[in-house]
């Protein structure tokens, strides 16, 4: 019985990982080139149950995990060693393998959707709980993906020694912080009916705010 149980419990862990092997590129394309439409999406698949949302894409906490560990892969593919890792001073020792840094990695750029889905909580007017944080942090995970994406790959591009690479690592970090912004921006215009100048004041402010979340945490962890 145990046997048959584990049986169904593998069957159910395979198709879930295969099918990211096509959900995840279906993922990346929608955010990246309709990332408003797949945000309206969540927004409208809130009221569902949780066994009929994300059907059509990977969860928003699980696709920000899988663009990291994509960025990851880019970097040990081209042979860079995970500097936290080989920190072992202060609070890098407790990173001592990939798992535990990708974990880190996620913490810090899951800030982003955090710090922005709050102010977007707090200037609707809702009161700031649980509850009402939950569904925007969702939706903001799926830019937030396409930026931490990016921005992985671009620091990895960026230290490469072939000049090409790193000129190429440069202008895909610039790129990335642009989008970020201009993709906040229209959907903080769009959700709050504010101009596009307004909304860009208040996305600025939230992307300040987790860019000194992981300042800290990286001076916390480098040193």
């Amino acid at each position: 019985m145990d046997f048959m149980k584990w049986l169904n419990s593998l069957d159910e862990l395979l198709y879930e990982v295969m099918s990211w092997l096509l959900f995840f590129p279906l993922t990346l394309w929608r955010a990246l080139f309709t990332p408003l439409g797949i945000m309206m999406q969540i927004e409208a698949e809130a009221t569902l149950p949780d066994e009929k949302r994300y059907g059509s894409v990977l969860s928003p906490p699980l696709f920000l995990a899988l663009a990291l560990l994509l960025a990851h892969t880019v970097a040990t593919a081209l042979g860079q060693t995970d500097k936290i890792i080989a920190n072992h001073h202060g609070l890098a020792d407790l990173v001592n393998d990939n798992a535990s840094a990708l974990v880190l990695r996620v913490v810090v750029f899951a800030s982003f959707p955090l710090f922005l889905a709050a102010r977007m909580v707090r200037l609707l007017g809702s009161g700031l709980n649980r509850t009402s944080l939950q569904q925007p942090f969702y939706q903001q995970c799926y830019p937030a993906a396409i930026f931490a994406l990016g921005t992985g790959l671009s620091a990895s591009l960026g230290t490469d020694p072939h000049p090409t690479a790193r000129a190429i690592g440069h202008w895909l970090a610039a790129a990335t912080i642009l989008n970020y912004w201009v993709v906040e921006t229209r959907w903080f215009a769009r959700v709050l009916h504010v101009g596009f100048f307004r909304a860009a004041g208040h996305v600025l402010l939230g992307l300040i705010e987790g860019a000194i979340f992981l300042i800290v945490v990286g001076f916390l962890f480098t040193r």
